[in-house]
Order: structure tokens, then C-alpha cells, then sequence
């Protein structure tokens, strides 16, 4: 039996039945796939940072099909409620003051007094938020540390036949979300993504703030995104061991993100690429990427990568 399922409606109908009885489901959206599990059920919840192996001091995104549903969740702010207008759905995610209400497991938001929110634009995580009618969280479909995936066949390297996937191609963004902190009066970017700070400032009206200390949201410890093989940046020159990742149609590359030198291109093939490269013994090292743009998040996720592995904490 496949463990890759057919977005279809018959698929959406299992998938969904999956995720009501306590289950852990391989979910496309249009940054990378996740691992959903039902955001009120707590065991549910718990297994998924079982299976990824999560410190369970970071903090899980919950998806929900629009602000409405947010605003049943978290205090939604003024400013929270224009980049809904502007952004949702799609590869933004807020952190909000969390309801007291809020039905929603405790693990989920790891001890902090807030909630992750994004509403994925991804039609079949839409689908699926509808045919299930309750919120789930998906971080992303990976052991703890590792690469992102982004396809189906990813999640199945990474779990096997412990996780089946829902499977909705490619992912078109191919990097994570942005997470954007709002408070009343300040917003702050505490991981970069797809929406650049010059978009979100754009429909705030006014600059972001730097954010505090302290894990706030996924993403933000200092290794993550990792490939097994040791990660050298910024390479204009290729060592006699090493594979090499190139971008804007570097010479002699093992595989180029993007050989004209577009952003988007080179975010949507980031994940897949080092995964390809990570197949092959050797370390990797990879070409300059500009940092502006899109290319901020690129490089975030790169440095992250090739920091030195961290321990494990629980």
C-alpha cells in the first residue's frame, strides 16, 4: 500500500479522518510540507514532537483557514489585521497574544503566553483545514535539525512508512514562512521568509522593530535546516572534496539554485538541492547569494545549516 496519498476528495476524506483520530499526516502547503497533527489534541500534539524528535521548548505553528478563525484563538491586533488582509493566505505567520480561551494544547505554543497563526495558501492544506473544520498544526515534515521537505517523497526519506503524505506537488515558495511578531504599537520579523520586512513595513506604515532574546516562534535556534554533510558558505572556489551549490550560473557547479539568478527560483529550490548533494559523499560547499530580497531567507536558512550542531535539550 502507497503511503503517498492522492489529493482527491476520497484522499481529503481519509486524510482528515487521519487527523480526528489522533494521527500524524504528511501535509503540502506552499512553503514547505508538514507534519499536522490536531492543534486541540493534546497526545497528538505530544507525538509529533516525538516523531521529529522536537525540543519541546520550540513552539508549533497552528494553520487555520482565515482571520476569523485566528480571532477566535489570539487577541488580533490592529496591526496583525492589516498584514491578514494583505498576506493571508499564504507564507505569513503572527505571533499573537493567545486567548485564555483558546482551544488549543497546551504544548503547542511551549510555555509562551502567545500563538503562532498562518492560514497556508496551499489549495489542498485549504481543503483540508475544510474537510476537518478544526485548526492543526504542521511544522515541518523533518527530523528535528534537518533539511526541509518539499514534496512528498521527502517526508517519506525522512519517516518512512510511519507517516503517510497527502501529496500536492511540489512546494512553489520551497523556504519557510515569515514570522512576523505584532504587538499594539511594534512589529518585529523573528524569522525571514517568503514576505520580505519591505512588504510588511509597507502595509504597517512604519519600520520594524528589532526583536527580543529567546525563542519566540519556530525556526530560531542557531542549527536548523541541516544537511548530514558539513556546510561551506559564501564559495567561489570549490575544494577537491567538496560538491558544489551554485547560484546566478556558477561555473563548474554540481547543481545551480537558480543559473539566472532569481530569488524565488533559487528559495524553491533550496531544500531539494542540498538534499540531492547531501546524497553524494562530501561536504558542500555553496555559492554567494545576494543578501536582499528573498536572498535574506535563503541565507538565513544557509547559516543556520552550516552552524555547528547543537545538543539536544528537552
Amino acid at each position: 500500500m502507497s503511503h503517498i496519498w492522492k489529493a482527491n476528495k476520497s484522499g481529503l476524506h481519509t486524510a482528515a479522518q487521519r487527523l480526528a483520530g489522533g494521527h500524524l499526516l504528511g501535509v503540502p502547503t506552499e512553503t514547505v510540507y508538514g507534519l499536522a497533527a490536531d492543534a486541540t489534541n493534546e497526545n497528538a500534539v505530544a507525538a509529533i514532537y516525538e516523531t521529529k524528535g522536537r525540543p519541546r521548548f520550540n513552539p508549533l505553528i497552528v494553520h487555520v483557514r482565515a482571520g476569523e478563525d485566528a480571532n477566535r484563538l489570539a487577541h488580533l491586533t490592529p496591526g496583525a489585521k492589516k498584514l491578514m488582509d494583505a498576506f493571508w493566505p499564504g507564507p505569513l505567520t503572527l505571533v499573537l497574544a493567545k486567548r485564555p480561551d483558546a482551544e488549543i494544547a497546551k504544548l503547542v505554543s511551549a510555555g509562551l503566553d502567545t500563538l503562532a497563526l498562518r492560514s497556508p495558501a496551499h489549495p489542498v492544506a485549504q481543503a483540508l483545514l475544510d474537510a476537518f473544520g478544526r485548526p492543526f498544526v504542521a511544522p515541518s515534515a523533518n527530523r528535528s535539525g534537518r533539511m526541509s521537505p518539499t514534496c512528498a517523497d521527502h517526508v517519506i526519506e525522512e519517516f518512512g512508512d510511519r507517516v503517510p503524505v497527502l501529496d500536492g506537488g511540489p512546494c512553489t515558495a520551497g523556504v519557510e514562512s515569515t514570522i512576523v511578531a505584532v504587538g499594539p504599537e511594534h512589529a518585529a520579523i523573528l524569522r525571514p521568509g517568503p514576505i520580505t520586512a519591505g512588504q510588511i513595513e509597507a502595509i504597517l506604515g512604519h519600520p520594524l522593530s528589532q526583536p527580543t532574546k529567546g525563542i519566540q516562534a519556530p525556526g530560531m535556534m542557531t542549527s536548523h535546516y541541516a544537511p548530514n554533510a558539513p556546510l561551506r558558505l559564501n564559495a567561489t572556489s570549490v575544494k577537491d572534496t567538496e560538491r558544489w551549490l551554485g547560484f546566478g550560473g556558477t561555473k563548474g557547479a554540481d547543481l545551480d539554485l537558480s543559473p539566472s539568478g532569481n530569488l524565488t527560483e533559487a528559495a524553491a529550490h533550496l531544500f531539494a538541492y542540498l538534499r540531492r548533494l547531501d546524497a553524494i559523499p562530501g561536504p558542500i560547499a555553496v555559492a554567494p547569494i545576494p543578501h536582499e530580497g528573498l536572498g535574506i531567507a535563503i541565507n538565513d536558512r544557509l547559516t543556520r545549516a552550516a552552524a555547528p550542531r547543537e545538543a539536544p535539550r528537552k
